[in-house]
Parts: structure tokens; C-alpha cells; sequence
């Protein structure tokens, strides 16, 4: 061989190896999922956990597949943490705030009552130091966690009766999850934590009074409409809301480099896309469900709602107090907030007052 030949052919080899060993490594993995099959948003359509697996697919190649099992089909909807902490299955997708009773701090990753809209979440989480903590909370259970998803503002529910003074709250049973639930909880609701499925059998035979599911389209799609008539909003409870893309730290710590990079670039762009669904299909629903079924749509009185203001403060402090990972979670995403409240006072705030 040639000098030529000889350095052209050692150059190559260094080359090839890598790029063959990587087109020999395949994953197959599961993902389960807390809402059950052909839910909009949470389970199919632009965006959605299914979008999600198949963006990934797509991407790779075909080098990580993700078999997808809605709530019911593999394992029950709200045990997706355990199952991807057991090592049962890879993925999850749900909510944070599902595990509030595991780790109260999970809660600020999904929501926060009267705390940020959709672009002050994802600018927390992905600029301003949230996605380091979520990582810092979930790295000790041998988790890692992604967001995948988000619903932008949601109302705030469906109630049998009329509500006009913060009285009305006492004794009433309402699903709600969350931050919210402990509000309310302290309003003398009766807090019921139910998977998106059992919401409206549970509404429509009166063991519950009320319900918070997420907004018109997803809500018309359960009949929320057929069990109360009385739909209210401000989104004080959740202006945003995150999915969840749980992961097994165990098996992500298996995926190359790139397939790293593909998992989180599909989820980031869930991220948007299901968001931009929601708003692009939000209001013809809520037209529909006004003008055609018969729903009483109502923002909640505002003394009402200053009196969901003063309670929530005084939640989220006791929360607060009560754990140092909750604390140091909660002054984080506060101090995010103050700085991105003062943007969005010269920014957001005077053109919506146009």
C-alpha cells in the first residue's frame, strides 16, 4: 500500500466504528400513562404522549421505539411513579402534582395557584434553574424528569350549583388535585383526587359536587357538560399546567448521547405543540358548550377569588416551612416569578389592555 492509501485508510477507521456501533444499538421501552385511551392531549393527538413516542421513533431512526399504554391498559392511572421508579417500565406520563403525598415540592413542577402562565412556567424550567431542581429532587429516587406538555391557563371547574360567596365552598366535594386541593381543603371543601376517567360518573350520580378537569374541548370530551352546568374560570388554580414525562434514571443513563438528545428535543417540542393545540381548539368548544348545551359560563366573583389569593399565600408558606425541599423549591420559583412579573407588567399586561 501506498503512503497515500495508508493515510486515507487510517483517517476513515476512526470513523467508522463509532457510526456502526451506533446503528447497532436499539432500544425497546414502555410508557405508561395517567389518562385513559383516546384522551385528547393526554393520551393521542399533535403533542401527546403517543405524538411523543412517534417524534422519537421518527427521529432515531428507529433505534428508540416506546410502546404506549394508556390508564388501565398495563397498570392503574396513578401508579406510574412507582412503576418507573420499580423499573417496571421506562416512562410515565401524568402530572407532578400526583405525588404530592411521595414529595410535596413535585406539586411546583406541575402547577402553582396564582402562580405563572405558560411562558413564565417554561422560562423557569428551562432558563431559569427549574429543570436543575426537579432533577435534584427526583436524581435521589433514581428518576429524571422532563416536561412534555402543557395546557396553558385552565378553568376552573364544573359545579352543580351556582357559586357566589366564598361560603358556598364549605362542605362541597370537589375533584381537584394539587396546591389547589389544599386551598380549597382549607376552605372546608371536601378534596377528592380522581383520575380523568371516574370524574364524570362521579359528577353525574352526585358523589361529588364539583370538578376541575382542564378546559372546554377536554372537558366537553368527558360530558362534564351533561353533570353540572355551572362552569367557571380565572385560572387562578392552574394558569399553567406541565405534563410530565417521567423517566428511569437507570435506563436514561443507558441511551447514548444523541438519543438523549432526541427523548428531550421530542418533549420540548410536545411541549409547544400541545400548548398551541389547546389554544387553536380551546374556544370553538367553549362557544359550543354555551350556545349549544346549555352551560352558564361565569368568572368567580372577584371577592371570591381575592379570598382564594389570601389562602393560597397562606398554604403555600405552611407548605413551605413544613419541608426544606418544598422551601428551597418554592423560593426559587417565587423569585422567578417577582422577575418575570416585572417583564410581563410593561410587556404582556398593557397590550392585553389595548
Amino acid at each position: 500500500m501506498d503512503r497515500r492509501k495508508f493515510l486515507a485508510a487510517t483517517a476513515v477507521a476512526p470513523l467508522a466504528a463509532p457510526s456502526i456501533a451506533r446503528a447497532q444499538t436499539s432500544f425497546a421501552w414502555k410508557m405508561t400513562n395517567a389518562y385513559g385511551p383516546g384522551s385528547p392531549f393526554y393520551v393521542e393527538g399533535p403533542g401527546s404522549p403517543k405524538d411523543f413516542c412517534d417524534k422519537v421513533a421518527a427521529m432515531s431512526g428507529g433505534r428508540l421505539t416506546i410502546q404506549h399504554f394508556a390508564a388501565g391498559e398495563l397498570i392503574p392511572a396513578l401508579e406510574g411513579f412507582d412503576a418507573v421508579r420499580g423499573g417496571a417500565v421506562e416512562m410515565n406520563a401524568a402530572n407532578a402534582y400526583f405525588w404530592a403525598g411521595k414529595l410535596p415540592a413535585a406539586q411546583y413542577f406541575t402547577t402553582v395557584p396564582f402562580g405563572m402562565n405558560f411562558q413564565g412556567m417554561t422560562a423557569w424550567l428551562y432558563h431559569g434553574g427549574g429543570m436543575a431542581l426537579w432533577d435534584e429532587l427526583y436524581e435521589p429516587l433514581g428518576l429524571k424528569a422532563l416536561p412534555m406538555g402543557n395546557t396553558g391557563v385552565q378553568m376552573t371547574g364544573w359545579f352543580r350549583e351556582p357559586i357566589e360567596s366564598i361560603a358556598d365552598f364549605k362542605d362541597l366535594k370537589m375533584r381537584i388535585p394539587g396546591l389547589a386541593g389544599k386551598v380549597y381543603a382549607a376552605l372546608g371543601v371536601d378534596v377528592k383526587l380522581l383520575p380523568g376517567g371516574e370524574i364524570f360518573p362521579a359528577l353525574e350520580r352526585g358523589v361529588i359536587d364539583a370538578a376541575e378537569f382542564v378546559g372546554p374541548y377536554q372537558d366537553r370530551r368527558l360530558g362534564l357538560h351533561d353533570a353540572a352546568k355551572y362552569y367557571y374560570t380565572t385560572g387562578w388554580h392552574e394558569p399553567s399546567n406541565v405534563t410530565e414525562l417521567l423517566i428511569n434514571k437507570a435506563a436514561w443513563d443507558t441511551l447514548p448521547a444523541d438519543l438523549q438528545a432526541i427523548v428531550s428535543t421530542a418533549a420540548m417540542a410536545c411541549n409547544l405543540e400541545s400548548h398551541t393545540w389547546c389554544e387553536a381548539n380551546n374556544a370553538a368548544a367553549l362557544k359550543d358548550l354555551v350556545e349549544n348545551e346549555g352551560v352558564i359560563a361565569n368568572t368567580l366573583p372577584q371577592d371570591v377569588v381575592d379570598e382564594l389569593k389570601a389562602v393560597t399565600q397562606k398554604v403555600l408558606e405552611e407548605g413551605a416551612a413544613a419541608d426544606p425541599a418544598t422551601k428551597k423549591v418554592h423560593d426559587a420559583f417565587m423569585a422567578f416569578k417577582a422577575e418575570h412579573d416585572s417583564w410581563a407588567s410593561v410587556s404582556e399586561k398593557p397590550l392585553y389592555a389595548l
